[in-house]
């Protein structure tokens, strides 16, 4: 099954001129994420609830 391409990707603001980084698309329950370095890798989607957890992790510094 072929992951859904979302219309607009988004690249954090923080991120500045960077390039290694990610960009987030929203799809219908979720999010798609790639690689900006390499987009013709493709992607891959999360559902709405993974997205939020995730999100939810980042702010309380989960990953650190």
């Amino acid at each position: 099954m072929t992951a859904p391409m979302p219309a607009n990707w988004r690249k954090s603001s923080r991120s500045g001129q960077r390039t290694s980084c990610v960009e987030v698309g929203r799809v219908a329950d979720g999010a798609a994420v790639r690689d900006t370095k390499d987009r013709s890798a493709g992607h891959f989607t999360t559902t709405g609830t993974q997205w939020t957890a995730f999100i939810e992790a980042l702010k309380n510094e989960r990953f650190g």
